[in-house]
């Protein structure tokens, strides 16, 4: 189901992308945002997904896909093939390795960009503060025994990785549930979206 939040994420992440690039997805799902970026932007699409289902739904959309697991995808690219690889909430959800397949990607694209549900959020933290179980909120509406998020992950975290390994923060957007975020978006940011270089 669509959400206020994904309309909002895809914009930012169009309006990120140059004209005429050449952009890979990981984790594209049903290829909802590689087809706003050839539409939008006439980019060269290249899609990895692991769905059997979204693979289909890429197909009949025309789309450029491989059905590949993310974690083992990237090794064989050459360096610098992509512009942009883009992960939309992928590295949380279906990325068993992030630090390795997030080094990957920055080896074969000139810029990276990453989205995720902010787990630090207000809602979060209040759930598991006062009521003691694991929070749902509008980025993360999911049970605990239902939920495709292998990690876990603020947006103090993600700087902090970047920090760490000496990759560049060019942009930064931060979604609340209201719109974008400007105030304090580890705490009130539902979302955040990331590009990185090397």
């Amino acid at each position: 189901m669509r959400s206020d939040i994904d309309d909002i994420e895809n914009r930012i992440i169009v309006d990120w992308i140059e004209p005429g690039s050449k952009v890979l997805e990981l984790g594209c799902g049903d290829g909802e945002l590689l087809a706003q970026l050839i539409a939008e932007k006439r980019v060269r699409a290249q899609g990895i997904e692991i769905d059997d289902g979204s693979v289909y739904s890429c197909v009949k959309k025309g789309l450029n896909v491989l059905h590949e697991e993310i974690d083992e995808a990237l090794s064989d690219y050459n360096d610098g093939i992509y512009d942009f690889t883009v992960f939309k909430r992928s590295m949380q959800r279906v990325v068993g390795r992030p630090d390795a397949v997030l080094k990957e990607a920055l080896r074969i694209s000139k810029k990276v960009i990453v989205s995720f549900s902010n787990f630090a959020h207000y809602q979060a933290r209040w759930q598991i503060l006062v009521k003691g179980k694991t929070p749902v909120t509008p980025s993360l509406p999911y049970e605990w025994h239902d939920t495709p998020n292998l990690h876990f992950l603020s947006i103090r975290d993600f700087e902090g990785w970047c920090r760490d390994k000496n990759v560049i923060i060019e942009k930064t957007a931060y979604i609340g549930r209201h719109g974008r975020v400007k105030v304090a978006p580890n705490l009130t940011a539902l979302t955040g979206l990331f590009l990185i270089t090397k």
